[in-house]
């Protein structure tokens, strides 16, 4: 198996001329896995793991993705969704970040400009009691200037200072009698979950075999090297050699990291942060709203997505189990006390449709507090030719994994060029954003989660117009959506759907706990499942979302 050529200009053309879906069959590729030799194997499918696959298949390697759940099911679905230099970084004195931040930023837009969008951030002033008040607002207008220079300018639009009327037009909901002005500043966002997928599929595109529900359970050695993987795919062991092996699983490096047994450890230290989705009535916002939040140096931000506002984040150590993070009820009501402290709103428990909870991969020794950690990346190399890399943000994704295949590379004795920096992903080479979010309705929706590949969705509703009911009530999701992601997308179950190809779960988690015996439907036609085998997905989707809202209630811990 051998990764296409690998050439620049090849790269926006292969992708503009394709005229065909690109077909993901899993269970082809379980068989291109099994038993197979490839020059890298890349354990872990988030969004670092998913852009050194799409790396290493430009540069003309073979190469393996495997990840133990779904792509992005881990932190890499459950980020702020934020694609940002990070004013806070500046205030560290981290300016090389936020430069490289902004530069990578323009990138993604470029890249992937059919899922990443232009933001704007507004911050109030406030007379007292706000992130900061009019004593130091000029302060935080140099830092603006600082951000604008260091490559905010990229965006094509500049910082601007705000009236309290021109600051309430954005958020009406503001409290007027504690309001100065304010400022307003650009930078983007990206369906974190969709940008993971997409990558990975791009990678599938250009020749590398992606793989959900692989668990890999042991790296292998022969005469003191790396060999290759053990993994557990649909309940059976499969065994693949490599000459390189990369681990990129994230915060979960803390439990597993495929290490020799004298190798040293890394230094991984788990962050955990949550959102929570509120009806975007309640909060009225056209872009996202910076808030104080009573207690805490961190700030809080409401973003608005549809008829849905994310309010999020907090930043704590966390020592439990990774893979069941969620919101709790303390957390919950931390989020709305920052609201009632700078809006008028009457947002309560009761308005929460859904949460979500994740865990950043910060590199650092335990002690102090995680909103002082720097959010570096490191790749490591092991005497036997492990490679590991840890730690990054969402916005640096594609400059780790450069460097994270310029390090295997060199542990298998080659030296090729990267080509992610000008690369398409699919869906965005001659995507026309302006124009298709103007046209409105079904074109924009379409248009923001699939780019140029919405005409694949639009086939199958011209095929079958029935599919043109919506998946939740109340959400813009079509059936035609699910039939698209078991075709194309490696969607295996209802919580595939619901939680990522979707985000019915997050904007709507009761909805769409309502909706998984359609979605069970649905898939068991596309993909031949049994009804045992449905019934088990429902079970475990309607048992996984009662959990999450006991938790965030404070009925179960």
């Amino acid at each position: 198996m051998v990764g296409l050529p690998a050439r620049k200009t090849d790269t926006a053309r292969a992708l503009m001329t394709r005229v065909d879906a690109l077909p993901l069959s899993r269970r082809d590729n379980v068989a291109r896995i099994d038993g197979a030799r490839f020059d890298m194997i890349i354990v872990g499918g988030g969004v670092t793991g998913a852009y050194a696959a799409m790396d290493a298949a430009l540069r003309g390697y073979s190469v393996a993705l495997l990840e133990k759940d779904d792509f992005a099911s881990g932190t890499s679905s459950k980020s702020s969704k934020m694609i940002h230099g990070g004013l806070r970084y500046i205030e560290q004195g981290n300016l090389p970040l936020v430069r490289h931040s902004l530069l990578e930023r323009q990138r993604l837009r470029k890249n992937a400009k059919h899922l990443v969008q232009r933001l704007p951030f507004l911050f109030p002033v406030l007379a007292h009691d706000g992130v900061f008040d009019r004593r130091l607002a000029a302060g935080f207008e140099s830092l603006l200037w600082t951000y604008d220079i260091a490559g905010g300018w990229r965006e094509g639009v500049l910082h601007q200072k705000l009236s309290k009327e021109e600051v309430l037009s954005h958020c009406s909901t503001f409290k007027g009698e504690n309001l100065d002005g304010g400022y307003m500043y650009y930078d983007a966002r990206a369906d974190d979950a969709r940008l993971t997928l997409a990558l990975a599929r791009t990678a599938a595109h250009h020749g590398a075999v992606v793989l959900n529900g692989a668990k890999v359970t042991e790296v292998t050695r022969s005469g003191g090297k790396v060999s290759g993987i053990i993994a557990e795919i649909d309940g059976r062991e499969v065994a693949a050699s490599a000459r390189v092996v990369v681990i990129a699983t994230g915060a979960w490096l803390r439990d597993w990291n495929g290490a020799g047994k004298d190798a040293d450890a890394p230094n991984i230290r788990p962050a955990k942060g949550v959102h929570i989705a509120v009806p975007w009535m309640k909060i009225r916002n056209d872009c996202t709203v910076t808030i104080p939040v009573p207690g805490r140096n961190r700030r809080a931000t409401i973003t608005r997505w549809g008829d849905t506002a994310y309010l999020g984040t907090t930043d704590e150590d966390y020592q439990g189990d990774l893979d069941d993070v969620n919101c709790t009820r303390e957390e919950m009501d931390f989020l709305i006390e920052g609201a009632h402290s700078a809006l008028k709103t009457d947002l309560s428990a009761d308005d929460v449709v859904g949460s979500i909870g994740g865990c950043r991969p910060l590199v650092a020794p335990p002690g102090g507090k995680t909103i002082d950690v720097k959010r570096k990346h490191e790749i490591r190399v092991d005497h036997d030719g492990l490679v590991t890399v840890v730690g990054g943000k969402l916005t640096t994704s594609r400059h780790m994994a450069e460097q994270t295949i310029d390090a295997a590379q060199r542990v298998i004795g080659q030296r090729r060029r990267c080509m992610t920096k000008n690369a398409y992903l699919l869906g965005a080479a001659g995507y026309d954003g302006e124009a298709v979010v103007a046209s409105g309705g079904l074109a924009a929706h379409l248009g923001e989660r699939y780019g140029n590949e919405a005409q694949f969705v639009t086939d199958i509703l011209g095929n079958n117009p029935e599919l043109a009911a919506p998946i939740v009530d109340g959400l813009p999701y079509l059936e035609a959506e699910v039939v698209y992601s078991a075709r194309h997308e490696m969607a295996r179950s209802v919580d595939d759907i619901l939680s990522r190809r979707t985000r019915a779960r997050l904007m709507a988690r009761d909805a769409s706990a309502a909706a998984a015996g359609r979605v069970g439907q649905l898939l068991q036609a596309e993909l031949g499942l049994s009804d045992a085998e449905v019934d088990a997905q429902v079970s475990a989707y309607t048992t996984a979302t009662a959990h999450e809202r006991a938790i965030l209630m404070g009925e179960s811990q």
